[in-house]
């Protein structure tokens, strides 16, 4: 089976159902950005999966859910993928790796790590999907468990990203 098929050629893509649209369209976008978040968080799953199995299955249970959040983006049959309650998975690790980390006095500083470094851009890529599937709510039929799902899960990323620093022992920079 050949991966190409040649129908996007003209800058039209289908939706699940058929529907052809343009690739730049809102809902593409939207999609379009998971996907690329979906892959960045690959990353931090090849970094870490040998140190921090645990969290490396986490974020790849956060790809799982990325690709549902994908195909509800994809539709606009109103099927949801997604489920209700999806994002108490991520609040429950975000009160975790808060209550281990320290106090936040000031604005932190992206950075640290490697691992904790690539976490604050999955953070910054997911603000940016947030935005994206925002514009498109405002058009368009969503489902709006999603939106909740992305708010919680750039939360998630930055405390993610101070638990890779303190597991590396590398103190948080402060913005001065």
């Amino acid at each position: 089976m050949k991966i190409y098929t040649k129908s996007g050629d003209k800058g039209k893509t289908s939706l699940v159902g058929g529907k052809r649209v343009s690739k730049a369209s809102k809902r593409v976008e939207s999609y379009g950005t998971l996907d690329y978040l979906n892959s960045w968080i690959g990353r931090i799953i090849a970094q870490s999966k040998e140190k921090h199995p645990e969290i490396a299955n986490d974020l790849e249970k956060i790809q799982h859910l990325l690709f549902d959040m994908q195909t509800d983006l994809a539709s606009e049959k109103g099927e949801f993928y997604l489920k209700v309650g999806s994002s108490r998975f991520l609040e429950e690790k975000i009160d975790l790796y808060t209550n281990l980390s320290e106090p936040i006095k000031k604005f932190i500083l992206p950075g640290g790590t490697l691992l904790a470094s690539d976490t604050h851009i999955a953070r910054t890529i997911t603000r940016n999907a947030e935005r994206k599937i925002v514009k498109l709510l405002e058009e368009e039929m969503v489902n709006e468990e999603i939106l909740i799902f992305i708010n919680r899960l750039s939360d998630y990323f930055f405390a993610l990203a101070r638990e890779f620093n303190r597991l590396e022992n590398e103190k948080d920079k402060f913005y001065e």
